[in-house]
């Protein structure tokens, strides 16, 4: 398999406008466009102009043959603006889905015969594996389908997933335990239970996915289509009505000519909210684009759609806040040593400890002293970390160097005949009520002083709390330490809660508690005990690396098993939210405008006082409502890189979006229209004249 990650696809690749421009004209069968009922309305209106523009080439009729033909040309542009703004997000979709197809490999699976043995098993193509099976999979071998490992632990290059070049290691029993088809293992063997049917693997779905023509209308957008549905059958009536009154007119003043069926139709499409109509479902398509250039694959539009509406964002301590790995960062002595010699102790004690608490004593010891021990002699004895003992260290010629819990090491120093100093307990809670983790060392019966471990932050990850506080979100941190130094890492964090000591039946209930508060609520989890909050939780995201019930949990995987990634996903999800509402906003207002050129122009025969509402001097009738025909049809095009790519989200409180989006989009909305139709009537005005 090839890597996912492909480079970014543009709008203005000529294959793809090529191959969307074809999709357009495919779309403007009724069958297809009637999903989109007020774009099909228009294109009714578009035939009906057309057939009145070849009948006029036939027969007299009271308005210009070329009026009637650029009109419905015009209303014809309009529904292709439309269906290709559809098509060309559609097609940054369908782009991503083939080079995923390319990178599907059918490989040979060494198929367990008995489950409990590894010994004999039999060779079947990965695409006849079924859910429940068991194989066997070693060094330089593609993993045949997505499981989770049962038995063993091996370094796995998943490079064709996240598009990361690093291998990960992938163990049975732990939160790592899932894997993906298609992936390759480097080294060691593993036994892999199959998790997925033939079609239903983390690929195939993939592929779905990313297919916005598969894409499911969300509730918001759902809402946002009856609107413009009744808006539209709003006008509609309007302009029978408009029919009406100008064959009443007609009839009892006995001057000027009725309203024709031609200048009531570009006054239906001008008045109907076709640009958000033509726009909408780009919007929505493109939104699941974004979101998979950033390697994160949302199950359904609804997940997305309730990202942006998320106030409460839970996030676990490790690997989310902090990097997950505790780092030494300090070497304390007690009275009578020096900070030296507990440097030098615990170097001694963490050489052949290979936790990342371990290497840290380690490094922090060589930097800070330039010790160069790298070795113990053959005589040594490692003394491995149990949660039995709770210390690890090494006894080498009639010396015995120990780190580890506080208790674990004085029951240890007390054994031997040593004392406990009475300023041991004051530095460890010191440590602890800072968010540290205090590792005791010890040299024979003698306590030296103290390692302080402490979670590092990940970079930047307070001003991100800071960013999430302005757009309305409260921040909450789920931890398993005790409170004091959940407490501590809150407040250095920037966190605006916690929770401590957490049990899975604690997130659940904190959930549920936030959502009947009427809340929607956010989490990241990857664990088998996260799963039950990553199904009650309004947005899931589950890691591609947990395990296959978070997986299942989630309506969201990160590809890249980053947690941080759900600031993102909101980001995003509020992005399509207020893209939505900026360009309704925009459509509604623009409508302003073509009232003042086509009311006027069509009915001025019959009430001459209409004139003075020709506020941009339009040359003539005719003129007028061409102007804002094509006006309403060039403006969709003109929007189309704004709808894929996204109005710019700015964190800021509600109302003040508000105010923002009403005086860009809303006083700009209305404002571009009259300057437009304008320039265009000067245009139409003088092709006429020459």
């Amino acid at each position: 398999m090839g890597d996912i990650k492909t480079k970014e696809t543009t709008i203005f690749e000529p294959e793809l406008l090529r191959q969307a421009l074809l999709d357009s004209f495919r779309k403007l069968n009724p069958l297809s466009i009637w999903r989109n009922p007020v774009m099909f309305l228009v294109e009714i209106g578009s035939i009906i102009t057309t057939v009145s523009f070849f009948a006029g080439l036939f027969f007299e009729s009271g308005e210009p043959s070329w009026f009637t033909g650029a009109v419905s040309l015009w209303l014809w542009l309009t529904v292709i603006f439309s269906t290709f703004a559809e098509s060309l997000a559609e097609g940054r979709g369908k782009a991503r889905a083939e080079s995923l197809r390319k990178t599907r490999t059918e490989v040979m699976a060494k198929k367990l015969v008995d489950p409990g043995s590894k010994d004999k098993y039999e060779f079947v193509s990965s695409a006849n594996l079924h859910k429940g099976d068991y194989v066997l999979v070693e060094a330089g071998e593609m993993i045949p389908g997505d499981g989770e490992v049962v038995e063993g632990a091996a370094l796995v290059n998943e490079s064709s997933v996240t598009g990361e070049s690093a291998p990960v290691v992938r163990e049975s029993g732990g939160d790592r335990s899932a894997v993906t088809g298609g992936t390759k293992v480097i080294s060691n063997q593993i036994i892999v239970r199959i998790t997925a049917n033939p079609g239903e693997a983390f690929l195939d779905r993939m592929i779905a996915m990313v297919e916005g023509a598969k894409r499911r209308k969300t509730p918001n957008e759902i809402a946002l289509e009856v609107l413009l549905i009744s808006l539209t059958a709003v006008f509609l009536l309007v302009v029978i009505n408009f029919s009406s009154l100008s064959i009443y007119s007609v009839k009892a003043t006995g001057q000027g000519m009725q309203v024709s069926l031609t200048v009531l139709i570009a006054l239906f499409v001008c008045l109907a909210p076709t640009t958000i109509a033509a726009l909408l479902p780009a919007i929505g398509i493109a939104g699941m684009d974004r979101l998979f250039a950033k390697n994160v694959i949302a199950l359904s539009g609804r997940a997305i759609e309730a990202s942006g509406d998320v106030d409460i964002l839970l996030l676990d301590k490790t690997g989310t806040i902090t990097l997950g790995d505790r780092q030494a960062v300090e070497f304390i002595p007690l009275t009578g040593h020096s900070e030296q010699e507990v440097a030098n102790a615990a170097l001694f004690a963490s050489l052949t400890d290979e936790t990342p608490e371990g290497r840290s004593v380690v490094v922090l010891a060589k930097k800070k002293y330039q010790m160069r021990l790298t070795a113990l002699p053959h005589s040594a004895k490692s003394i491995p970390f149990t949660a039995q003992t709770r210390m690890s260290g090494v006894d080498m010629d009639g010396e015995s160097y120990r780190k580890g819990a506080s208790g674990a090491i004085t029951e240890n120093v007390k054994s031997k005949g040593g004392n406990v100093p009475s300023e041991l307990e004051q530095k460890v809670k010191s440590i602890a009520k800072s968010g540290g983790t205090p590792l005791v060392v010890c040299h024979n019966a003698q306590i030296l002083g103290v390692i302080h471990l402490k979670d590092i932050l990940k970079g930047g990850i307070r001003e991100r709390f800071v960013q999430l506080r302005k757009m309305g979100i409260k921040t909450v941190m789920i931890t398993g330490d005790n409170y004091l130094t959940a407490a501590a890492i809150a407040a250095e964090a920037g966190v605006d809660d916690f929770l401590s000591e957490a049990k899975p039946e604690d997130k659940l209930r904190l959930i549920r508690e936030h959502q009947q508060h009427g809340h929607m609520v956010a989490m990241t989890g990857d664990g088998t005990n996260d799963a039950p909050a990553l199904a009650q939780a309004d947005v899931a995201v589950a890691m591609n690396t947990g395990t296959q019930p978070a997986r299942e949990a989630a309506n969201i995987i990160d590809l890249d098993s980053n947690p941080t990634k759900l600031m993102d996903i909101v980001e995003i999800g509020k992005q399509i939210l207020i893209t939505r509402g900026t360009l309704t906003t925009f459509s509604i207002a623009n409508d302003v405008a073509k009232y003042f050129a086509i009311i006027p122009a069509a009915m001025v025969t019959i009430y001459p006082q209409l004139e003075i509402l020709n506020i941009m001097h339009l040359a003539n009738p005719y003129s007028a409502i061409l102007s804002a025909v094509i006006f309403n049809a060039i403006i969709i095009p003109m929007l189309i890189p704004l709808a894929l790519k996204g109005v710019k989200y700015r964190p800021m409180p509600a109302e003040k979006l508000l105010m923002y989006n009403l005086l860009v989009y809303g006083l700009g909305g209305m404002i571009a229209p009259f300057i437009g139709i304008k320039i265009i009537d000067i245009v139409i005005s003088v092709l006429m004249y020459v």
